[in-house]
Parts: C-alpha cells; sequence; structure tokens
C-alpha cells in the first residue's frame, strides 16, 4: 500500500506525470538501448520498438497502477500484474533488470518533468515503481518455483519433430526436448517464447501458443506468416517459415500465461479470430481428449476459408464434443464457408449460457467489440479472460 504521503503526492502530480508518460518512456527507451543496445537487440521485440507499442503500453500499465493505488488502495490489478508476470518469466526476466528499468526511466520523468520533480515527488513516484516492481517479482519468483528452475532459466533446445501447412499463411510446428526426454506439461491456453538468432546477429524473441492439448509428450505452436510489414514486427514469425523444418533445433522457453482453462463444469465460450485460434484449439482438444460434457460454444472469425488454421481439426473437436457448438464468421466466404456467416463475428446473435466463462483471443478490436458485447449482456468482467500476443494495450479484464 503507498504510504498516505506518497499518496497524497501522487493524486496531486498524477495528471502531469500520466499526461508525460508517452514523451517520458519514449525518452526512457531511447536512452536505455542507446547504453545497453544488447537488451534491444536480443531481448526486446524491436518490432514492436519501431512502431511505438511498447512504450504505449508501459505507459498504460504504469498509468493504471498508480491510479489504482490512489483511488482504489484495497484494489489489486491482479489479472493485469499476472499478464505481465507472465510475459517477463517466458523472457527469462530477472530481478536485477528492475533496477536497470528503474536508473532509465527516472533519468527520463526528471528530464521531461524538470524543476516539478522535487524530492518529495521523486520519492513518491519512486514508491509506485517499487510497489509495482516488488509486486511482479514475487509473481515471477512464484512462476519460477513452480516451474522448478532457478530465476530466468526457462530456456530450452528442443528438436523440431514435425511441420504441417494449416492454413495457406500458417504453418504447425511439432517440438520436443532436444535430450529426448518428453516435453513438460502445461495448462491449456498458455504459450512458449521461441528466440531465432536472425541474418544480423539479433536474438530475437516471440510467444506462440500450444495449439494442442497436454499429455501429448510434446508441443505443438502454429505459426502465421505476416504479410506487408514496413516494420520488423513479424521477423520471426517469416523466418520459422523460411527457415525451420523438421530436424531442426529451435530454443524455446517453458510455457507460461495466465489465459488458462478453468477446471469445472461450467459453461465455456471460447471466441477468437484469426491466429486467435490457436490457444482455443488446445482447450478443445483437452476437453475431447479427457471426455469432457460442458457446454461449450465455439465462436471463431477469419478472411477466409483457406486462411482458417486448424479449420477441418476445430469442427472435428467440436464433433467430439457431445455439448459443443460452433459458430463461424469470414469475410470472404467463398465456395468453402459451409455454414459460416458472411462478415465479422457478431456475439449478438449467438445465445450466450447463463453462467458461462468466456475466453477471447484476437486482434484487439474484436476482442474490446466481443468483450463490451459480453458485459452488455450481463457477463461479469471476472469471467472474461483475454490474450494478447505483444505489448498490452487493452487493459479491459484488470
Amino acid at each position: 500500500m503507498l504510504s498516505p504521503e506518497s499518496t497524497t503526492t501522487v493524486r496531486a502530480t498524477l495528471p502531469a506525470v500520466g499526461g508525460a508518460l508517452g514523451e517520458i518512456t519514449a525518452l526512457f527507451y531511447s536512452r536505455m538501448f542507446a547504453e545497453n543496445p544488447e537488451l534491444e537487440r536480443d531481448l526486446f521485440n524491436r518490432g514492436n520498438q519501431a512502431v511505438g507499442e511498447q512504450r504505449k503500453a508501459l505507459a498504460g500499465a504504469i498509468a493504471a497502477y498508480a491510479t489504482m493505488l490512489v483511488e482504489h488502495p484495497e484494489v489489486r490489478p491482479g489479472a493485469m500484474l499476472a499478464r505481465i508476470a507472465h510475459k517477463h518469466a517466458s523472457l527469462g526476466i530477472t530481478a536485477d533488470q528492475y533496477q536497470v528499468v528503474h536508473k532509465y526511466l527516472f533519468a527520463a520523468i526528471v528530464e521531461v518533468l524538470g524543476e516539478a520533480v522535487t524530492p518529495e515527488v521523486a520519492a513518491a513516484w519512486d514508491e509506485v515503481y517499487w510497489l509495482m516492481a516488488n509486486e511482479l517479482i514475487a509473481l515471477e519468483a512464484k512462476l519460477y518455483q513452480e516451474a522448478a528452475v532457478a530465476d530466468g532459466q526457462v530456456w530450452r533446445e528442443v528438436l523440431v519433430t514435425g511441420r504441417r501447412n494449416e492454413s495457406q499463411d500458417a504453418v504447425s510446428l511439432t517440438l520436443r526436448p532436444a535430450d529426448g526426454s518428453p516435453a513438460p506439461s502445461f495448462v491449456p491456453g498458455q504459450y512458449v517464447s521461441v528466440a531465432v538468432r536472425l541474418a544480423d546477429g539479433a536474438r530475437q524473441i516471440r510467444q506462440y501458443s500450444l495449439s494442442a492439448g497436454p499429455g501429448r509428450g510434446e508441443w505443438r505452436i502454429t505459426v502465421k506468416r505476416v504479410h506487408g510489414s514496413s516494420t520488423p514486427d513479424g521477423e520471426v514469425s517469416n523466418w520459422l517459415h523460411d527457415n525451420v523444418d523438421a530436424g531442426d533445433l529451435l530454443e524455446v522457453s517453458l510455457p507460461f500465461g495466465d489465459l488458462t482453462l478453468a477446471e469445472g463444469e461450467e459453461p465455456l465460450l471460447l471466441a477468437s479470430a484469426g491466429i486467435g485460434c490457436t490457444p482455443m484449439v488446445g482447450m478443445l482438444d483437452h476437453l475431447a481428449a479427457g471426455g469432457s460434457t460442458r457446454p461449450v460454444t465455439v465462436v471463431h472469425g477469419d478472411r477466409s476459408p483457406a486462411h482458417h488454421a486448424h479449420a477441418d481439426e476445430l469442427q472435428a473437436l467440436v464433433s467430439a464434443l457431445p455439448e459443443a457448438v460452433l459458430h463461424r464468421w469470414y469475410e470472404e466466404p467463398g465456395e468453402h464457408a459451409g455454414a459460416a456467416a458472411t462478415g465479422r463475428v457478431d456475439l449478438a446473435q449467438i445465445e450466450i449460457p447463463e453462467g458461462v466463462r468466456a475466453y477471447l483471443c484476437g486482434p484487439l478490436p474484436f476482442m474490446r467489440a466481443a468483450r463490451a458485447e459480453l458485459l452488455r449482456r450481463g457477463v461479469p468482467s471476472t469471467a472474461i479472460h483475454y490474450e494478447v500476443f505483444g505489448p498490452d494495450l487493452w487493459l479491459g479484464g484488470k
């Protein structure tokens, strides 16, 4: 909890600091990468840096956390912090790196705000930073403990045991530890990070959902090719498409992620768009393997049947579940859409069972619209879960 003195100071300065966070975070990343170029090259997603998404996400997280400290001190932003902690764990972030961030972030605050940063203001915002950082450090330490690894030691060499085309622009890769042991178990809905060494020497990392259920002794990820990007965004996915086949080795993290399938008997809504189908396919695979009789409403939207990754598998998994129903939308249905509707997903047309637990994955506009409709229909926010790959620019679910 923020001290009373700092609460008063943060409340008074939040408009000024919040209004300048965009400039502060831009300067922060610029200075940190200038003096520590290996961080941008080998740890941070330089595609997100190029388009400014990472600094927007950082500014949003700091502002949201500070606002909650002063306006709702009895509430912890659990979902936001959990999402960040899982992402950090999948990258192997350690506690000492928070000191590096603190150094450059506070130097940027002082430079941007100048004389407004009195000793009292600096102390108050320092308290905000370390409250947030220490919560994340504790969450990440718990994740490492649960994974039975030392802090940050999440990387493993895996063998690609198979490659399969899943749509015209998506391939799946099956993975097994290179030492021949079974792949560690995971909770349906989780992801792994994949690190690749690119032609310019950079080690870039991206996250990919595990698109099959646990219990197979191996993992599966599905990778969509990114077309027409003018930034480095998509460079890892495209590299995997162009360079990886069965028999190759990859550097992959242990599984993390908090969009995980809750056990129980309550009805489920699994709503996805585009490559956001991957965690949903993993969840359905797990449900079908266990003979689940839970009511499951599956909703998916895509550009066309040819772009729909795992389309046949999705239909087969839904058919294997006695209480499951599938609704599909295609913007360009063509001749092979079957019973799919034309256009974009519209949850207003779907029956939503009482007591449903909803999972969303896909582009932000899709998830915003889906969440808004579910809230309008009376689904509590605590029952709506979502996954964002890359910086979380939407703090809906906090």
